[in-house]
């Protein structure tokens, strides 16, 4: 029985020894504390092991389980970071620890437990963003008073960062505001806001990191909305700012004008009705009208909304009031201590009989070109142009109310109240012509009337016409030396005209006199001996050479069957010359004395006894028209032949 008990007592023995032995593999360890930074690459090395047995052999078994185990993995006795591309470690996103347990088995029984804790080391990776809420656009009075703040921003750093706020002064409006503490975010602003002015104001905010090496930075374009406050009085339209980008207005002077016959009208008034605004423009309060003095006992009534003024009752003709003067005031219904207050002039006229008018409907100007800036438009002799109208509704016909002006304007001319016109001579060109328009109104009946300006503009030195229809008038937008040259050309055309026609004419006489003199010396005949009867030759070509050829062949003694003589009107012939002799000629006074000769009809050559009988009783063979029609022509050509030879003798 006792040896039983003492087995039983052994086996227990060696089964606790053999266990004691086998757990030593799992002991050595203990908890694991690192720490690693963020976005580390993945397989970095957090911690190694130390416990007594190897990982890798078959008698124990180590497991990493918790929360953040996924982010390790064990390689041998090294525990490593298991992260990837996709993946990475991120404080903001994980937290500052990674917390896992490591379980080490010894045949499938634990053995030992430890815990792990890894820090994660931030770092900065992140900028500041504004919160949302913070940056949105808002609204402000522009009665907030200045040095209070008017709105606060706030950014935030996902690396924990201390962040500072900066305002960009390159930005628009950043003169409106300022930051006291550059840690809180409170914008307060500088100088007063003016609704009539901006109504809207930009301005860009910096957040940037103030304990970082980077100094990461982001920036937020804040919009602020001015709300109108009544602060601003009412004016009168049209406004005239006092000065440029001011919102104070001049209150206008309303004018009209009434006759003694009017009466129960609305008025209407210049530059416009009378009207009035509120100055804050963003409230536009309602507004009263009244009339503080010049009403004439309800003679004039206003529309206390309007502004319309009527007329009550006509004045009366007794009455020597020229005009009416009223003090209009316009005031806030809400507040009648903002008021504003204009002048309304009404004028009486006498009826209107005469319109004005224009003495002419054009008038010349001249204007000599010049350097000077400008220079007053002179008209004939030099006189100063003076373009006036006349209104017989007045006695001297001179109206104050006419208004000048040019149209369109011009930027080179200018009219003056007193119808004078002034050029802006350095900037006209000579030969330039003009022309203009003046337009003259009476403003009191609103009539119009116009007439033309016709300008000239004169070279340097240039006289100005004396009248409108002397030389200079003609040629005063040409120049002198010009018109004299177009001028001798003009002579010298005419001058060639006429010698070319005299020339043309006198060669046309010299081949009318060769001709007739180389007819005459064909026919055998004296140059200057003419015969007005048919032609004694004959037009066949024979003759006409027998002729010629026997022109030469006659002597002192004359020709026998060309010319004969007329007895019936020549003296008998002397004894001593010969009965063929027709022309005696002195040598010494180089004179002929011509006969009468009579052309005959040449035969042809034969027998000559009729002819010489016929001679010889003295009877010619030509009839007696054609001797009286040569004499008639030798008594014409008489003058021309005594200063030429007589080529027969």
């Amino acid at each position: 029985m006792l040896r039983p008990c003492r087995l039983l007592i052994w086996q227990v023995a060696l089964r606790l020894s053999y266990h004691v032995v086998t757990a030593s593999l799992c002991l050595g360890g203990s908890d694991i504390f690192a720490s690693i930074r963020e976005n580390s690459r993945t397989g970095q090395l957090i911690s190694t092991l130390s416990i007594t047995g190897e990982p890798g052999g078959s008698a124990i078994r180590l497991c990493l389980t918790g929360d953040n185990a996924d982010w390790f993995y064990l390689e041998g006795r090294s525990i490593r970071l298991n992260s990837s591309a996709s993946r990475v470690l991120d404080r903001e996103v994980q937290g500052s620890v990674l917390i896992a347990e490591l379980t080490c088995y010894e045949d499938d029984v634990i053995q030992s437990q430890y815990r792990i804790l890894v820090e994660i080391v931030n770092e900065n990776d992140n900028r500041p963003n504004f919160l949302q809420e913070t940056i949105q656009p808002f609204t402000i009075s522009e009665l907030t008073a200045v040095n209070s703040v008017v709105f606060t921003v706030k950014a935030v750093d996902a690396d924990g960062d201390m962040i500072t706020y900066i305002i960009d002064q390159s930005s628009r409006d950043a003169w409106f505001f300022r930051i006291d503490l550059p840690n809180t975010g409170n914008i307060v602003l500088d100088k007063p806001l003016d609704y009539e002015t901006r109504t809207h104001l930009q301005v860009m905010i910096w957040a940037q990191e103030a304990n970082t090496v980077e100094k990461f930075n982001t920036s937020a374009v804040l919009t602020v909305i001015i709300k109108d406050g009544d602060d601003q009085y009412p004016h009168f339209l049209p406004c005239t700012p006092v000065f440029p980008g001011v919102p104070v207005c001049m209150n206008p002077t309303y004018t009209t004008n009434i006759t003694r016959k009017q009466q129960d009208a609305v008025l209407q008034f210049s530059p416009g009705p009378i009207r009035a605004e509120d100055g804050d423009r963003g409230i536009n309060t309602p507004l009263i009208y009244s009339i503080l003095s010049g009403g004439d006992q309800g003679r004039f009534e206003i529309n206390n909304r309007t502004g319309e003024i009527r007329l009550t009752r006509p004045v009366n003709d007794q009455q020597l009031v020229a005009n009416f003067t009223l003090s209009v005031m316009v005031c806030q219904a809400n507040d009648r201590l903002k008021y504003s207050v204009a002048s309304v002039l009404i004028r009486v006229l006498s009826e209107n009989m005469f319109p004005p008018v224009f003495n002419r409907t054009t008038f010349k100007g001249f204007i000599i070109q010049s350097s000077s800036p400008a220079s007053i438009i002179s008209t004939y002799g030099n006189q100063v142009l003076q373009v006036q109208v006349s209104d017989d509704d007045f006695p001297d016909g001179r109206n104050p109310n006419i208004h000048y002006s040019l149209h369109p304007p011009s930027g080179l001319y200018q009219v003056t109240q007193g119808g004078v016109l002034i050029a802006r001579t350095d900037q006209l060109h000579a030969f330039a012509r003009h022309i203009l328009q003046v337009v003259a109104r009476d403003e009191e009946s609103g009539e119009e009337v116009s007439a033309s300006v016709d300008i000239e503009v004169l070279q340097r030195g240039q006289p100005v016409p004396h009248g409108a229809f002397t030389e200079q008038q003609l040629f005063g937008d040409v120049d002198s030396r010009l018109a004299g040259g177009i001028a001798a050309m003009i002579l010298l055309l005419f001058l060639s005209s006429v010698l070319f026609l005299l020339l043309r004419t006198i060669r046309r006489r010299q081949r009318q006199t060769n001709t007739d003199e180389h007819a005459a010396v064909a026919l055998g005949k004296h140059p200057n001996v003419v015969s007005s009867s048919r032609p004694v030759f004959s037009t066949d070509e024979s003759s006409y050479s027998r002729a010629f050829s026997h022109q030469y062949e006659s002597s002192s003694h004359g020709r026998h069957g060309v010319y004969t003589r007329r007895h019936s009107q020549l003296p008998p012939p002397s004894s001593s010359s010969s009965s063929s002799s027709n022309i005696i000629i002195d040598p010494g006074k180089r004179s002929r004395q011509h006969s009468y000769l009579c052309p005959v009809q040449e035969k042809p050559e034969g027998p000559i006894e009729p002819l010489r009988a016929a001679e010889s009783t003295g009877v010619s063979t030509s009839d007696d028209s054609t001797a009286e029609t040569l004499q008639r022509d030798n008594k014409m050509k008489i003058n021309q032949s005594e200063d030429l030879e007589d080529p027969y003798r």
